[in-house]
């Protein structure tokens, strides 16, 4: 329903976006990921029609909108500071959007209880949001986004200033409604746990380009690069030199290492890469004793299934790596990873 295409957009005298497209269909929930400055919720309001691009277009169902004004798109917003009215009850700042629609009073009073009803806030109706919690006012900041019953719905970093555990709870509820209205979301945050929890598809921006999409399995057993993979939370990268490209054997200052899958991108014998170890993939034995390395056990932290094992290595590498059994602390011994386990990045 969505299309952004070749966005291109400018920040004193600097380039923001640089030539961004992407896409979202009816009742798709798409989340744009990115580190602070990537350019992301400069996109969010250019989509919006709060911004204006440098070049590329915006299209709604196939329609050209760049010059349509923010309150001709009916895009619902939302955002982290709520922008609630305190002198207004829940049930008038709900209704506020509809009221500058012009919808009848009657209509109105049914379409606040809907949206309200939505996120569990009716029986808070008649309350002052200053009364409210930051989890209930952040509901009624969604349900006045729903109620105008937006083509699409915006939210830029909606629960970052709630904390974790109220933040998990709205991201199930949120993810509920989204796909039991169809409504087409855009969801940006910098985020990863927030993108995965609510996201059908992923989009990573990175300095003002997207380095990768796809549904967020894809994205995380398949990182394109280093980065991606780093900024995922992946952080047992290893650096290394390809000496045989056609078989996967990387050399690292740890030794010889094997991949399990074809190279992300075409590499030659002599190029400089990062091998990413995935934690679950630390082998405690090996029957044909490749991808060995040698390292003490610094830390042990139990996690409930499984055992969180810290390995120093040589030359100060360290790494995090998952166990079903504990190893004692200070123990020096010869490790070894899965090939299936290891990815080769640039």
């Amino acid at each position: 329903m969505l299309e952004v295409k070749d966005i291109y957009k400018d920040y004193d005298g600097k380039p923001l976006l640089r030539g961004v497209s992407m896409e979202i269909g009816q009742g798709e929930t798409v989340c744009l990921l990115g580190a602070s400055g990537s350019g992301k919720s400069t996109l969010l309001r250019i989509i919006a029609g709060l911004e204006m691009q440098e070049a590329g277009q915006v299209l709604w169902n196939g329609e050209d909108i760049s010059q349509v004004p923010v309150h001709k798109r009916h895009f619902g917003l939302m955002f982290q500071d709520y922008a609630l009215f305190p002198h207004r009850s829940v049930a008038e700042n709900v209704g506020f959007g509809l009221r500058m629609q012009d919808v009848p009073a009657e209509e109105l009073a049914e379409r606040v209880m809907e949206a309200l009803e939505q996120v569990d806030m009716a029986s808070f109706a008649a309350r002052r949001v200053t009364e409210l919690s930051g989890g209930e006012q952040q509901r009624v900041a969604l349900a006045r986004a729903l109620a105008p019953r937006p083509g699409l719905l915006m939210l830029d970093e909606p629960l970052g200033a709630l904390d974790k555990a109220l933040r998990t709870e709205l991201l199930h509820e949120l993810r509920r409604i989204l796909h039991t209205f169809q409504i087409p979301a855009l969801y940006v945050t910098h985020d990863q746990e927030e993108a995965f929890s609510i996201a059908d598809r992923m989009v990573l921006l990175h300095e003002g380009r997207v380095v990768q999409e796809g549904r967020p399995e894809e994205v995380y057993l398949h990182p394109v690069s280093a980065w991606v993979a780093h900024f995922l939370g992946m952080e047992n990268l290893l650096p290394g030199t390809v000496v045989d490209a056609a078989s996967g054997r990387v050399k690292t200052a740890l030794g010889v290492f094997e991949t399990g899958e074809t190279m992300c991108q075409p590499l030659a014998d002599g190029d400089a890469v990062q091998l990413l170890l995935r934690p679950g993939g630390l082998l405690l034995k090996s029957g044909d004793g490749s991808n060995a390395f040698r390292g003490t056990v610094e830390d042990v932290l139990f996690q409930g299934a499984v055992y969180q094992i810290n390995i120093c290595c040589a030359e100060g590498i360290r790494f995090q790596f998952t166990s079903d059994q504990p190893l004692p602390v200070g123990a020096e011994r010869e490790f070894f990873i899965d090939p299936a386990s290891v990815s080769c990045l640039k």
